[in-house]
């Protein structure tokens, strides 16, 4: 979602610097004629930045996600790194007995379980 709305945001862009310039070529007042149309360069500015993002966080090895798709042994949520929530984690892991969340369904499961209690995954 996150390049479709990055090549959105290009085309938009485009369409409206070239469109802008065209508007206000003759324009009395010349500030207007170079303000106006640097929005849609803005806009491109914006589309690009955002597609370079989205294509980092991608196929980058740490990436941001907002569903969790893999176990923690595998792939560290880097927010959770960053900010020491893994650490507080794992405490709570090791006082309460229970392992922290399902990573299928988003469910807390006790450390005895073989299987999640919500939908039945193998943890």
């Amino acid at each position: 979602m996150g390049a479709a709305g990055s090549v959105v945001a290009i085309v938009f862009g485009v369409f409206w610097t070239i469109m802008a310039f065209f508007i206000t070529q003759d324009s009395p007042f010349p500030v207007v004629g170079t303000i106006f149309p640097l929005f849609g360069v803005l806009f491109i500015i914006i589309g690009i930045v955002q597609a370079v993002y989205h294509y980092k966080n991608a196929t980058g090895r740490e990436r941001m996600s907002l569903y969790d798709i893999t176990d923690a042994s595998e792939e560290g949520d880097p927010l959770n790194r960053r900010f020491g929530k893994e650490r507080e984690a794992e405490a709570d892991t090791e006082t309460t007995g229970e392992k922290a969340f399902c990573p299928y369904c988003g469910q807390r499961v006790k450390a005895g379980y073989q299987y999640c209690p919500g939908c039945g995954k193998k943890v």
